[in-house]
């Protein structure tokens, strides 16, 4: 289980270091894709494979089934770290989540998620979003946090 946050910077070639809790849980190998609301989300092979099949599964004469896999495997990249723990972000999924230099890295759950710092303190200061209890409340079977 993915859980946390950490602020991060990307050095000039574009890497940033993957928080070493994160590492022990992604494995060597793992896959980094655009993710929801402005965000990159990355996942261990085992999610990743989770999460391939649960859209096979979506009927493929939709639109909208073929536009998501196009957008998330088009734009996916393997990666690894490095020695120094550091992962490379492309160009392609930086520009897609504006990223520029600092970031934050925060647990998922079942994913990790690397945001820009400035749009992940909007996302979280938006006056306008729903609050937690809100969100909560409209989730069906969900109680308590």
């Amino acid at each position: 289980m993915y859980i946390g946050q950490y602020c991060h910077n990307l050095d000039t070639k574009g890497r940033v270091i993957m928080p070493s809790r994160f590492r022990e849980q992604l494995g060597e190998n793992f896959v980094v894709t655009e993710g929801y609301e402005g965000c990159l989300s990355v996942y261990s092979e085992a999610e990743w494979e989770k999460y391939v099949e649960q859209l096979l599964s979506l009927p493929t004469h939709s639109a909208d089934t073929r536009r998501v896999i196009r957008r998330l495997a088009s734009g996916a990249v393997n990666c690894e770290t490095d020695k120094q723990g550091r992962i490379l972000l492309p160009g392609h999924l930086r520009e897609k989540a504006n990223i520029e230099k600092e970031v934050m890295i925060i647990g998922a759950i079942t994913r990790v998620e690397i945001w820009d710092s400035a749009a992940w303190e909007k996302y979280n200061n938006d006056e306008d979003a729903m609050s937690l209890e809100e969100a909560t409340a409209r989730l069906s079977g969900l109680t308590g946090v």
